[in-house]
């Protein structure tokens, strides 16, 4: 009898490498979700739960004020507190009235989306720190190392895990955060007589600050690239108490340099190395550049210079800047050193 078609066993293809190195950025996130998503959504829920506190105690202080509270608009009309409208309050602005609400609406979202980042850098932290250090510990490194996957896809999936996906996390549920912040907000407005577009979505750039915010996910992903680098190189090597070594090494050293004086003979003083090599290998997970703070001196935040601290022409603008260069650089070697080291350990 003749064995059909249909009989035959059918050997099945290796994965391609770029379908396994999406299983082990799966398998990282699925490990670390509690970290990757939802530490970020609790603090963004945390926000808007003290936001919502905050506008009832407003709205009921506002409800309860004395009728002698009022203010004066630009005309000299005197309006009472009490009987506060945000509609007739909107038709007595003017131009520069109306630039300045602009801003302070794009600054009051960055500031309502401020704490899924908060959370972000120390999740990025204590992860890198212990990405190589936990599978030691509890001998999960041998089953890993059982199967078809080589060290460095191993550890190049932590590292990206760390620099992008744990930052686009945090980025969407901090774009979350901030509509769900300005719903709240308009609702407010509303009830008080407003018009929520004219009041906070026209003047507001929701939108671009989303796209912005996305859009610099890349270039702060480069600029961590030193401090994932020491801390993973750390976790691969430190045998007890990475985060020790992590953190009194670097800090022993920029010590030692201040104190005796070492860079002197290149003309070089004791804070650049703590602002370039200290800050850079454990400040990393910061998305906020030396550039980016020089950037800040000529940014006008009154009259729409919001939007310039975060738009890609800037942001990108520190791809110009050669210590990003070199820090990526010594981020990577970290990055091959910490891959040999997984190679070489294998103990609890």
């Amino acid at each position: 009898m003749n064995a059909t078609a249909e009989t035959l066993p059918v050997a099945k293809a290796p994965a391609h490498k770029t379908h396994r190195f999406a299983l082990l950025l799966r398998r990282e996130y699925w490990e670390h979700r509690g970290g990757f998503l939802w530490a970020p959504a609790i603090a963004g829920a945390i926000s808007l739960l003290l936001t919502a506190i905050l506008l009832v105690v407003a709205a009921v202080g506002m409800r309860n004020a004395d009728a002698d509270a009022d203010f004066v608009l630009e005309d000299g009309t005197r309006m009472s507190i009490n009987g506060l409208d945000l509609g007739i309050l909107a038709d007595q602005m003017s131009a520069s009235d109306k630039a300045q609400l602009a801003s302070g609406i794009d600054m009051t979202m960055l500031l309502s989306s401020a704490w899924p980042y908060i959370v972000m850098m120390f999740v990025m932290f204590f992860y890198c720190l212990g990405a190589l250090y936990d599978e030691r510990k509890d001998r999960s490194v041998l089953f890993w190392k059982s199967l078809p996957v080589s060290d460095g896809e191993t550890v190049l999936s932590k590292a990206v895990s760390a620099s992008l996906v744990v930052p686009l996390l945090a980025t969407l549920v901090a774009i979350v955060t901030m509509l769900v912040f300005l719903v709240m907000l308009s609702v407010m407005v509303m009830i008080h007589g407003g018009n929520a577009w004219e009041l906070i979505w026209g003047p507001g750039n929701p939108l671009a600050i989303a796209a912005y915010s996305l859009a610099a996910i890349p270039v702060y992903a480069i600029w961590a690239l030193p401090t994932v680098g020491w801390l993973m190189l750390c976790s691969a090597w430190a045998r007890s108490v990475p985060f020790l070594w992590a953190l009194l090494v670097p800090v022993l050293g920029g010590g030692f340099v201040t104190m005796f004086g070492v860079l002197r003979l290149f003309n070089v003083d004791g804070e650049w190395f703590w602002s370039n090599i200290v800050a850079r290998m454990l400040l990393g997970a910061i998305p906020l550049t030396h550039h980016d703070i020089a950037r800040m001196d000529g940014v006008d935040i009154e009259h729409g210079g919001v939007l310039q601290l975060i738009e890609p022409a800037g942001v990108y603008s520190n791809l110009l800047q050669p210590e990003l260069w070199i820090g990526a650089a010594a981020g990577v070697a970290m990055l091959v050193l910490a891959t040999r080291l997984r190679r070489w350990r294998d103990e609890g």
